[in-house]
C-alpha cells in the first residue's frame, strides 16, 4: 500500500471517478493498444527476447509505458491545487487588489482562476484538460508536461516497431513489380517468428501504427505549446490577459508600461519554477517570485482594469465578417486555426456575417465569447457562448460616448487600486 501511495497520490478517494469520462477512456485505450501491440510485435515477429537488442528493446518499451502512465495518473489525481474555500489575503487592505469569487465565497489569489468544470478556484490555472478530466495548474503542471513529452517519444518507438514488423513479415509476400530491386534480408531470416503473421495481426499492427503516428503529432504539438508558456513562466490564461493589457493601453493611449510580473528574465529560472528534482513545484500557489519592477498584485490590478473595460466595451465589441459552421477543427479557416484548436470541452458556436460577439478571452487563433441575441431570446434566458476562429471577427469601432464612459470608469478604477 505504501508503494501504491508513493506511485500515485490521491487527494481523495472519490478522485478515482475522474476515470469515468470519455477523455481518460480514450487516452488510456490508446496507451494500452500502442504498448501491448508494440510488445507483442517485438517478441513474436520482429525482435525476439533471446537477443541482446531484443531484450533492450523490450525493456525500453516497458519503461515508456511505466513513465507515461506514472505522469498521466499524477497529472490526473494530484490535480492543480485549489485555493481554499472562503480564502482571503493576510492583509485586509490587499482585498482591494483582488477579485471576489461568488462560487467559492472567497477572493481569487494571484494567478488563480475559477474553473466551471471543477467548480473551484484553481492555483495558476492553465486550462481544463478533458484528456485527464482535470485542470492543469500549479501542482500538476510538471507531470502534465512530462506526459506530453513522453507520450510522443514512446509512440515514436512503437511506430518504428510496427513499421519494421510489417516490413520484415511482408517482404517476401508482396511484389511491387521491381524485380531488379533487392534488399538483403539474410539477418531477418535467421529469426523464425513464433507464429505466422496473419491478416488479423497485420490489421491490428496497422491500426496501432495509425494511433501511434497520430498521437506523436498531436501530443507533440501540445508539448511545444506548453514549453513555450513554461519558459516564459506564463499560463495560457495569462498570455491572453497580457494581450488584452497591451490592447487596452494602445486603445486608450494611457502611456502605461505593462510588464508581465512572473517572467523572471531567464528561461532557466522560469523552467525551475515548474520542474524541480523533488517533483513538487516551487511556491505555495499563492505567493510568487516576481519581476524586479513589479509586485504581487501587478497582474490582479490589470485584471481589475480589464474587468472595468469589459463592463463598458462589451456592449459593442466584435462583428462577424466570415461565416463559421461551428466545427471543432475547421480546415477552411487556415492550418493554424485547424491545428491550434482549443483543447477543451467548451463548445464552439456557429457564426453568420453581421452578428455581434462579446469576446471575453482567447488565444492567438481562437476567441471565446457570447453571441448577442435578439430581445425575445434574451427575455427567454437563452445564451449562446463558445469558441470561434479569430479570423472570423473584427473589432467594432467605439463611439464617443462609450469611449468617454470607459475613460472615466478606467480612471476611477485606477485610483481605487493605487
Amino acid at each position: 500500500m505504501n508503494f501504491l501511495t508513493a506511485l500515485v497520490t490521491f487527494e481523495n478517494l472519490h478522485e478515482v471517478r475522474r476515470l469515468c469520462h470519455w477523455g481518460p477512456v480514450i487516452a488510456l485505450t490508446v496507451i494500452a493498444v500502442c504498448s501491448s501491440m508494440a510488445i507483442l510485435d517485438s517478441i513474436i515477429w520482429y525482435w525476439p527476447l533471446d537477443t541482446t537488442g531484443g531484450s533492450f528493446n523490450f525493456i525500453m518499451l516497458i519503461n515508456w509505458s511505466v513513465l507515461i502512465l506514472y505522469n498521466y495518473f499524477n497529472a490526473m489525481f494530484v490535480g492543480p491545487g485549489y485555493i481554499p474555500l472562503g480564502w482571503k489575503p493576510e492583509k485586509e487592505e490587499d482585498t482591494k487588489y483582488l477579485q471576489f469569487c461568488r462560487m467559492c465565497q472567497g477572493y481569487k489569489a494571484p494567478r488563480s482562476h475559477h474553473c466551471r468544470k471543477c467548480n473551484r478556484c484553481v492555483m495558476k490555472m492553465d486550462h481544463h484538460c478533458p484528456w485527464i478530466n482535470n485542470c492543469c495548474g500549479h501542482q500538476n503542471h510538471a507531470y502534465f508536461t512530462s506526459f506530453l513529452l513522453l507520450a510522443p517519444l514512446g509512440c515514436s518507438h512503437a511506430a518504428f516497431i510496427f513499421i519494421m514488423t510489417m516490413y520484415t513479415q511482408l517482404y517476401e509476400r508482396i511484389s511491387f513489380g521491381w524485380s531488379t530491386v533487392k534488399i538483403d534480408m539474410s539477418a531477418v531470416r535467421r529469426f523464425q517468428p513464433i507464429m505466422p503473421f496473419s491478416v488479423p495481426a497485420f490489421a491490428a499492427t496497422l491500426f496501432a501504427l495509425g494511433l501511434a503516428l497520430g498521437t506523436t503529432i498531436a501530443v507533440g504539438m501540445l508539448f511545444f505549446i506548453q514549453m513555450k508558456v513554461i519558459l516564459r513562466n506564463k499560463t495560457s490564461v495569462e498570455a491572453w490577459i497580457e494581450e488584452k493589457a497591451k490592447d487596452r493601453i494602445q486603445y486608450y493611449q494611457t502611456g502605461e508600461e505593462f510588464i508581465f510580473p512572473y517572467d523572471l528574465g531567464r528561461r532557466w529560472e522560469n523552467f525551475k519554477q515548474v520542474f524541480t528534482w523533488s517533483g513538487s513545484p516551487e511556491g505555495d500557489g499563492i505567493q510568487w517570485p516576481i519581476h524586479a519592477k513589479c509586485h504581487q498584485h501587478t497582474l490582479t490590478i490589470e485584471q481589475l482594469k480589464q474587468k472595468a473595460d469589459k463592463r463598458v466595451r462589451s456592449q459593442i465589441q466584435y462583428r462577424v465578417v466570415e461565416d463559421y459552421n461551428g466545427a471543432c477543427c475547421p480546415l477552411s479557416k487556415g492550418l493554424n486555426t485547424f491545428f491550434r484548436t482549443p483543447c477543451t470541452e467548451e463548445p464552439r458556436i456557429g457564426l453568420h456575417k453581421g452578428e455581434t460577439i462579446l469576446a471575453t478571452r482567447g488565444t492567438k487563433w481562437w476567441m471565446y465569447g457570447d453571441k448577442v441575441l435578439d430581445d425575445e431570446q434574451t427575455k427567454a434566458g437563452a445564451r449562446l457562448r463558445g469558441w470561434f476562429p479569430r479570423r472570423c471577427v473584427e473589432k467594432c469601432h467605439y463611439d464617443t460616448a462609450v469611449t468617454s464612459a470607459m475613460t472615466s470608469e478606467t480612471s476611477s478604477e485606477e485610483k481605487k487600486v493605487k
